[in-house]
């Protein structure tokens, strides 16, 4: 085989296959359809008595359709290999990669611990709750989640951070990934760990999503230094090597916006002779991979309330309880009417469980669904309807669009693919992990 033919095979290898593409199709879609929301959410907030909407307008802006936008053109401009940068949930550029460390998990859980530093709690309901409320109330949250970044295609392993003055606002804070098997950086250097550390300054907007979020302090070296500083004070037989100049030293931006700069040098930090006491095991980690991610428990919600809200226009047509709806239907249409409502109630209640329970022909039915529907409401506009407004159909539109936001994330396909072929979604899908 010639070099021609090893390369056409290794392209034809990559061709992705008719789910990947039909997923795509989907994620794109409703990036578009979440820029129509937001038109219609500031035109309704530019309407004399409802400037209260803007805050709608703004939530829809800074949490649905900016971080669309910013993920299918990352797809595009930015490269998928290592450069020595995290990416956030949105595919932007983030932290600088500035250490590197030589050790088992004990180890540097157990190091990490003895050098003064508290591991960060998961994100989820409870720990977002508590966040929010000790930001609002400047009290102390020791074990603060971190924002997810990602290294390798999934978010860090874990994070570890030192509140400052007892201010959740600010804090330093490091993430850790776990390198994959066999994997080397650039230039042939085998290391077990990568790890980003970076400086809380304060809480604000990010430049690119305007999303509330920590603002981060510019020089990320003196964040590194100060880890590595806290690493040799409390395990002495910690050995550090730097290779210098492992990127060119550059001045950036951060996935918030924050300017960032660093001289490129990376420490390695060898741990290997570091023993661990049974007193000092870490938390455990708790594998998610199983566990329904949230995208999709609010998709499934979102079908289960449609379904209902279906199967109550229903009960209320059979009753008599709409005589608008009654009054201009055929009495004996009306039964047939009613039943066709109810099977779709029905259906759209089934369909929410086998969401919920992974099934990934249900998710794409979910949200071939919402797409005809948002399509038959997009042609009458054009055709000289109604505009689409809170007195109309605003609420069921914004919940289709919602509905293929969460179910087109990466994180629900990938859930759905791993529960119906037993393996992780292809790595051709537009990754997402919201």
């Amino acid at each position: 085989m010639t070099g021609g033919e090893r390369r056409g095979g290794r392209r034809r290898g990559r061709i992705p296959d008719a789910d990947t593409m039909l997923d795509t199709g989907l994620f794109i879609f409703s990036g578009v359809a979440a820029v129509w929301l937001a038109t219609i959410l500031l035109q309704e907030s530019l309407q004399w008595g409802r400037l209260w909407f803007s805050i709608v307008f703004w939530a829809a802006l800074a949490y649905l359709v900016l971080p669309r936008i910013h993920w299918i053109l990352t797809r595009i401009y930015l490269p998928g290999y290592f450069i020595g940068r995290a990416r956030t949930s949105d595919g932007l550029l983030g932290d600088p990669v500035n250490m590197a460390l030589l050790a088992t998990e004990d180890q540097v859980h157990a190091a990490m611990r003895r050098a003064g530093w508290t591991q960060a709690d998961d994100v989820n309901l409870a720990s977002s709750r508590r966040i929010v409320a000790s930001t609002l109330m400047r009290g102390s949250y020791d074990e603060a989640p971190v924002s997810p970044l990602f290294l390798f295609g999934r978010q860090q392993d874990f994070a570890y951070q030192q509140e400052v003055d007892g201010n959740p606002g600010k804090r330093h804070h490091i993430r850790f990934w776990h390198c994959p098997p066999g994997w080397v950086l650039p230039g042939g250097v085998r290391v077990d760990w990568l790890a980003a550390g970076t400086y809380d300054r304060a809480v604000g907007l990010s430049l690119f999503t305007l999303q509330i979020t920590h603002k981060i302090e510019e020089n990320t070296d003196d964040e590194r230094d100060h880890v590595l500083a806290t690493l040799k004070r409390a395990v002495p037989e910690a050995e550090v090597a730097v290779i210098r100049d492992f990127s060119t030293g550059y001045h950036a931006r951060n996935g918030g916006g924050d300017t960032i700069s660093t001289d490129g040098n990376l420490p390695v930090v060898d741990l290997t002779h570091f023993g661990t006491a049974p007193a000092e095991t870490h938390r455990s980690q708790t594998d998610g991979s199983n566990r329904c991610p949230a995208p999709t428990l609010f998709g499934g919600v979102l079908l289960c309330l449609r379904g209902i809200a279906a199967l109550a226009l229903a009960v209320s047509l059979q009753l008599g309880g709409n005589p608008a709806a009654g009054a201009g239907t055929d009495s004996l249409l009306l039964p047939a009417v009613v039943t066709v409502i109810a099977v779709f109630a029905a259906g759209e209640i089934v369909l929410a469980w086998l969401v919920l329970r992974g099934g990934n022909r249900s998710r794409v039915t979910a949200m071939l669904l919402s797409v005809v529907a948002i399509l038959i409401q997009a042609a009458d506009v054009l055709n000289g309807g109604p505009r689409v407004a809170l007195e109309t159909n605003l609420v069921g539109l914004s919940l289709d669009i919602l509905l293929i936001i969460a179910l087109s994330s990466q994180r629900s396909r990938t859930f759905a693919r791993r529960h119906c072929q037993g393996t992780v979604a292809p790595s051709g899908v537009v990754a997402e992990s919201r």
